[in-house]
């Protein structure tokens, strides 16, 4: 357990993101028999429910406004700043920061990470690499969702007897861009209001509040 206690915060959502995975596949999976049954069709079993595009799609649809929301989160931070907010640097460090501040190069120190301390390409690379992950799984997480989406979308369209659509028909088409849509209005609205909200509001002990008696006006960054 001393092992595991550092860690527990990554624990923690490891194992609420599978549990409410496996709970989002059972409901689904009711939900769609029940669908099945009303039509006269034979029931699908668990295993044909999380491979198929229905399961896919949604879970895909979500993710990729997630890592979205971070990926333009991590870069809006880079460049703008909000006042009072723990979520922002302070006035005057927009930017990429000196090497020193950094602690790259010649400034790094002797347990910083190997490619902090080498230049050219391996830092260039690392010292943008949560980003470019980030982006990285957004894009394979649309992709995904595209291709998923419209799988389902067409089995729709022979339901009801009405063409079927290539992929690039999919994505210029209101149904796509209506799951997609209202996925990235929701993430952009929680992360506004965390920034928004913490400039006033505090939580005691946590790394997302400031301490409750920084003034407003101040970041926490500024307190310290």
């Amino acid at each position: 357990m001393s092992r595991l206690r550092p860690h527990l915060l990554s624990v923690l959502f490891a194992v609420i993101f599978l549990i409410t995975l496996a709970g989002q596949s059972i409901a689904g999976l009711a939900q769609l028999n029940d669908d099945q049954m009303a039509h006269g069709l034979p029931a699908v079993g668990y295993l044909a429910f999380i491979t198929s595009s229905d399961f896919v799609v949604d879970v895909a649809e979500n993710w990729q406004s997630e890592f979205l929301q971070f990926f333009l989160f991590i870069l809006a931070t880079i460049w703008l700043v909000q006042k009072g907010s723990p979520e922002s640097k302070k006035q005057g460090d927009e930017g990429l920061g000196s090497d020193a501040d950094q602690l790259v190069g010649e400034h790094a120190r002797k347990d910083s990470p190997r490619w902090a301390k080498v230049r050219g390409w391996r830092l260039a690379l690392y010292s943008n690499s949560l980003l470019l992950v980030m982006g990285l799984i957004f894009l394979l997480s649309w992709l995904t969702q595209s291709i998923a989406g419209r799988i389902v979308y067409n089995e729709e369209q022979v339901e009801h007897n009405e063409a079927q659509v290539d992929w690039l028909g999919y994505v210029a088409s209101p149904d796509f861009w209506n799951r997609t849509l209202q996925n990235w209005q929701s993430e952009f609205l929680a992360v506004g209001c965390m920034i928004a909200f913490s400039i006033y509001l505090r939580q005691r002990g946590s790394a997302e509040s400031k301490p409750v008696g920084t003034p407003h006006h101040t970041a926490s960054v500024e307190s310290e």
